[in-house]
């Protein structure tokens, strides 16, 4: 039924269908799409055909679903929408053609996601493509080494935005993603339930299909969101951004470490580990003369022989564009010879490190810093516009 009203002589209607607020089907799982489709009073199946057209065939739009009636698409349009991120920017490395995408949510906030290709020595160069995704739009956690920290916390991603920095990732490349971590933007076990649909949604035969095995989810160190992924049975690889094992060292780099200290993290990746098998990994920079030492190796040593590890050795990109001051102004990436020193004590112990390459180095490598420097620029136009707004004669 239509009711008319008038108001200051303006003739407009009142739809029941029109009074609701249109809702974003991207970041639904297969549940959540059938009790939607039953509520516009069409038959659960169209939720999988939904599912498969909205991830696993990436549609940009309801006119793209063509094996769904054009009446159901009709009333998708009055129900629903499938909102997509915009390319504010993209950066491809001439070096090693590593791809950044700063990308743009619907309320203008920006994030981050990077296209990593393996080095071309690998042997799974023509197979393995890796995608970096962001949780979070800013972090809260203010690392001392990390550029998107000083942007402070603007908001959780939902699943939506997750997903679709795959979508519209893969829909820019000539090869498929083959593997995800959740290592951008933000600390994902901030965000667990979102990131956690999301992994859902992605891992789906009729989605992406990218296996646990080839999902990893990196935290700053949360002890508890550790052991509730044993719980609850996650599969997918966990690693621990952790850059010190000891715990002033660590407390210094990472605030963090003042709520949860390495010695509860150790004991929550010991738990984790009996749990599911799985041997987490240790993310790693080496800082000169800080974190480089033949003792902090030996901290690694003694952790190995508690539970099985890997350790990523992670090349420090420079924040200086942040203007650090105070201790963040004191890191300094380990001499070449120090590094390989390190490496090697590692090795010699059995344990398993992987040391990575600048990958994209120039294309502003540091993660976080296109969004950081556009953030910037956006707080730097809004206190010229308030200062012109202050300003301006009052007239009558």
């Amino acid at each position: 039924m239509i009711l008319p009203c008038y108001l200051n002589h303006i003739c407009v209607t009142y739809s029941p269908v029109m009074s609701k607020q249109k809702r974003n089907l991207k970041g639904l799982t297969v549940p959540e799409l059938q009790e939607f489709v039953e509520s516009l009073g069409e038959k659960k199946y169209r939720a999988r055909q939904m599912f498969s057209w909205l991830y696993g065939k990436r549609a940009q739009s309801f006119d793209e679903m063509t094996d769904i009636s054009k009446d159901f698409r009709t009333l998708l349009h009055e129900a629903a929408t499938v909102d997509n991120l915009k390319v504010a920017a993209k950066e491809v490395s001439e070096r090693d053609g590593t791809v950044k995408f700063l990308f743009e949510l619907s309320d203008g906030l920006k994030i981050e996601s990077v296209l990593i290709p393996p080095e071309k020595t690998s042997p799974a160069a023509e197979k393995r493509l890796t995608l970096c995704v962001s949780t979070q739009v800013g972090c809260p956690l203010d690392c001392k080494f990390c550029a998107t920290g000083t942007m402070g916390f603007l908001r959780n991603l939902t699943v939506g935005e997750i997903v679709d920095q795959v979508i519209q990732a893969q829909n820019r490349s000539p090869k498929r993603i083959t593997n995800l971590v959740f290592m951008g933007m933000g600390e994902p076990m901030l965000n667990y339930e979102n990131v956690m649909k999301s992994v859902e949604i992605i891992r789906a035969e009729d989605s992406f299909h990218i296996g646990a095995r080839h999902i990893t989810i990196s935290t700053a160190g949360y002890a508890d969101k550790i052991r509730q992924m044993a719980d609850e049975g996650r599969t997918v690889k966990l690693a621990l951004s952790l850059h010190s094992l000891d715990n002033a060292k660590r407390a210094e780099l990472m605030p963090i470490t003042k709520k949860y200290g390495v010695s509860e993290l150790m004991d929550a990746l010991n738990y984790y580990y009996k749990k599911t098998r799985n041997r987490p990994t240790f993310e790693y920079i080496l800082f000169d003369g800080y974190n480089d030492t033949e003792q902090d190796a030996q901290l690694f040593i003694k952790i190995s022989k508690r539970f099985p590890c890997k350790v990523n050795i992670i090349p420090f990109h420079s924040i200086e564009f942040t203007h650090p001051s105070g201790f963040a102004k004191t890191l300094k990436p380990s001499p070449r010879a120090r590094v390989e020193q390190f490496v090697e004590q590692l090795r010699k112990a059995d344990i398993t490190v992987m040391v990575r390459s600048s990958a994209g180095e120039d294309i502003n490598a540091a993660c976080g810093q296109l969004a950081v420097e556009e953030e910037n620029s956006r707080k730097g136009s809004r206190a010229v516009q308030s200062r012109k707004t202050e300003a301006a004669p009052i007239t009558n």
